[in-house]
């Protein structure tokens, strides 16, 4: 990764030691999240048959997830500004991957509209909140380098999804379960795992790690600092003023 520019060249090898403890964690848990939110198209070749779901009721829940993903996407990363990225990221990702393989035992519409609109709630704020983490390690020269790695490995999940879901549709009938329960199961439960990982070894921040040392420390520091002297401070807002807001409205 080159050396960001605005702060002086960067000590050797800090760009790297970031690049190598950070990214490769974050990477896995993107391509979790990406393989929870669209996994129910490949379920929905055995569950609508099976629950007796028409396409009606497949769509509205499938959307359902979007809907509660835009309406706490805002909230989300307000709490995740409050309470710490790391911590944030833990707690989605913990949750959603929960909520995920709980698909499993849905049986009725309802139950399948209330499960895919709580993982959307869920899962709110967690790419977001990835660039919040990104932006208090990597400065922004670099930030769009660091970002790329992890966008490589949400491509990938498509491959994953696409060779393990066949699969486990066809353990249909395996310990009394259909296969897209082995599905959702298999493919939720890591989310969550890796949630635990990332609360116990994703670092804070930089001045807290031991494997930088106090010049590459420093270094990060100063580039950080004229990054957000260059941006401003940000503006101010509460809950409602910026849900209320109508690019929120807009984007979302």
């Amino acid at each position: 990764m080159a050396n960001a520019s605005g702060a002086g060249a960067a000590p050797p090898g800090t760009l790297s030691s970031m690049a190598w403890r950070i990214l490769p964690l974050l990477g896995v848990a993107y391509l979790f999240a990406y393989m929870d939110r669209v996994n129910v198209s490949f379920a929905a070749l055995q569950m609508n048959a099976d629950l007796g779901f028409s396409a009606t009721v497949y769509g509205l829940g499938s959307g359902l997830f979007f809907l509660a993903y835009a309406l706490f996407e805002v909230p989300s990363n307000m709490i995740c500004a409050k309470v710490g990225a790391r911590r944030w990221i833990a707690r989605i990702m913990i949750t959603w991957g929960l909520l995920a393989a709980g698909t499993m035992f849905v049986q009725t519409a309802w139950q399948f509209y209330l499960i895919r609109f709580l993982l959307g709630a869920a899962e709110a704020g967690f790419f977001p909140g990835l660039i919040w983490y990104m932006a208090h390690w990597f400065p922004k020269a670099v930030r769009g380098r660091a970002l790329s790695a992890i966008y490589v490995l949400g491509a990938l999940s498509g491959v994953v999804i696409g060779q393990l879901s066949p699969w486990l549709l066809g353990l249909d009938g395996r310990q009394g379960f259909e296969g897209w329960q082995w599905l959702f199961l298999v493919e939720g439960l890591p989310a969550a795992l890796i949630g635990l990982l990332v609360l116990v070894f994703l670092p804070d921040e930089p001045e807290r790690v031991h494997w930088l040392s106090p010049e590459q420390k420093t270094w990060v520091e100063d580039a950080l600092a004229k990054d957000a002297e260059a941006h401003g401070p940000p503006d101010a807002h509460g809950v409602i003023a910026a849900q209320a807001h109508p690019q929120v409205w807009r984007l979302g």
